[in-house]
């Protein structure tokens, strides 16, 4: 029976394509035997094709060639044709040209720091290394003998760039987050002071060492150990600047989204701008609820409808005195407008009404479907090993009893862009997998989750643009406002600082909560 009804709704949906395109096809061959203007050049009216309403909101390119599939399962698709309300001029061409280039320039940038990064690695953990073999291989045989206390300090050595290894790549060699506007001032510091460090000591060594050719081997070896004690006080140092500092909290950040007004509070330590913007759009993608802008239609489509009534016309002519009647027709106009709260009070109430109704419908459905879940299993359980049915197979063979309750459910809270027929039925194979309980499977479509619910490479963004007064690598100061721009929305940040807190103590004396209870012998016990 589902077979015969996917059969009917397809073809019903290629009779409605047929349609369409017979249509448009007669409009196409109008248009080519209508006559060109004077110029040669055509009508500047174009035909466009407008796709179903499921678009990414932040921009991928990449997921609208992945909407083939049907996110209505199985309903019929409307091409809608028209003027085109969308043009891509010179600018538009040349701007994302520039974002190209910057792009590269970005890539060139971040390789370019991890190859001298690299390179100065190489040049720190080969210093010490050749600082004791070169004499070895200069002026062996004019070198003093190596006692044992020269022979242990080998030894110290070897553990000591085994440890500033380790701790080099537990600190350093991690793969990055994010691409940030500018560089981090305290690593790019950092960098400059291991440069220097590591020059003045070869300079140091190739004048007294390399040109006198120094016969105390054991006071090189020394000077090499003093050299690695010096690059683990550094390495300390760092850890302190690029780890420890940022830990206790200073300020308290509010982010709010430009479109929803939706808005979170962060406790962020001493950072610069850039970073506390990463950190911003790290919590954002974990506590903020996806961005759905198809909750804001209903009221601007509601704003532009009281806008439409307090339109006023003029019947006397622009040369006639009829002050009066529009000063009257404004006040119907107000008072028409002054009644708009109600209309929307009875919207709200009426599509609360809808949502809890299909929802009861939707949680009704999901139970039977799980019922019938348990009940396949215990058949299963009595069968061949080789007859058993996979979670896959008896996800597809529940979905359909809960499908319909879901696309209604999911069209009326708007979410039914975010959920593609595949990923629910990747869900629901997930929860029979698992023994998840009907709740538990729901908990995705009744609340709108986080953006890391859903589909990574359709609804994150690529590129944020940040938007500061002050220098990007500035730290944090009292009143510090940036905006993180995407394409859809914007997310506003206000900073500011934790205020001071004075505590004092104050000392109770234990016997002043002693109290003494007398009775008096003559009360009626």
């Amino acid at each position: 029976m589902s077979a015969a009804m996917d059969t009917e709704s397809t073809y019903s949906g290629y009779s409605h394509y047929s349609g369409h395109s017979k249509k448009a096809h007669r409009q196409g061959r109008d248009r080519h035997k209508s006559p060109r203007s004077k110029d040669g050049s055509r009508s500047e009216k174009s035909v466009t094709i407008q796709t179903p309403p499921a678009e990414p909101l932040l921009g991928n390119d990449a997921s609208r060639a992945e909407e083939g599939q049907d996110d209505n399962w199985g309903e019929t698709t409307t091409a809608i044709t028209g003027t085109s309300e969308h043009s891509i001029s010179q600018e538009d061409i040349a701007r994302i040209s520039k974002d190209l280039e910057d792009s590269v320039g970005l890539d060139c940038k971040r390789y370019l720091g991890l190859t001298v990064a690299a390179v100065l690695g190489l040049l720190v953990f080969l210093t010490p290394i050749a600082f004791i073999l070169l004499p070895q291989i200069l002026w062996r045989d004019d070198l003093e003998p190596c006692g044992t206390v020269c022979e242990g300090l080998f030894i110290s050595v070897a553990f000591k760039l085994l440890i500033l290894l380790i701790g080099t790549w537990a600190l350093f060699f991690r793969q990055p987050k994010a691409d940030i506007p500018r560089v981090f001032v305290f690593r790019a510091l950092l960098l400059v002071l291991i440069f220097l460090f590591v020059f003045s000591y070869w300079l140091f060594y190739g004048v007294r060492i390399l040109d006198s050719k120094d016969t105390n081997y054991q006071g090189i070896v020394q000077y090499a150990v003093s050299l690695v004690d010096a690059l683990l006080f550094i390495h300390y140092l760092a850890i302190v600047l690029l780890e420890l500092r940022q830990l206790q909290p200073m300020f308290a950040v509010k982010v709010v989204r430009s479109t929803d007004g939706e808005s979170r509070y962060y406790s962020l330590g001493h950072l610069s701008i850039q970073r506390a913007a990463l950190v911003v759009l790290e919590n954002y993608y974990k506590d903020f609820t996806v961005y759905n802008p198809a909750l804001l239609t209903a009221s601007k489509s509601r704003a532009a409808k009281h806008m439409a009534g307090l339109k006023v016309y003029n019947v006397d002519g622009p040369g006639n005195n009829a002050s009066g009647q529009s000063r009257a027709m404004i006040a119907a106009a107000a008072r028409r407008r002054d009644s708009s709260h109600n209309e929307l009070y009875y919207e709200e109430a009426d599509h609360e009404r809808r949502v809890k109704k299909r929802r009861a419908r939707l949680v009704v459905a999901v139970e039977e479907a799980f019922t019938h879940i348990k009940r396949l299993q215990a058949e299963e359980q009595q069968k061949a090993p080789g007859e058993m049915m996979d979670p896959r197979e008896a996800a597809q063979a529940i979905f359909p009893s809960m499908a319909r309750a879901l696309q209604k459910y999911l069209r009326t809270t708007r979410q039914q862009q975010y959920h593609s027929m595949e990923s629910i039925l990747q869900h629901l194979s997930f929860c029979i997998t698992n023994n998840m309980t009907p709740k538990a499977f729901l908990e995705r479509y009744l609340n709108p989750g986080p953006t890391l619910q859903y589909d990574r490479d359709r609804w994150f963004s690529k590129q944020w643009t940040l938007v500061s007064e002050e220098a990007v690598t500035s730290g944090l100061q009292d009143g510090t406002v940036f905006v993180l721009k995407c394409l859809d929305f914007s997310l506003v940040v206000n900073v500011k600082k934790i205020p001071f807190i004075k505590l004092s103590e104050e000392f109770i004396d234990p016997k002043s909560h002693k109290f003494v209870l007398r009775l008096q012998s003559e009360t009626s016990v």
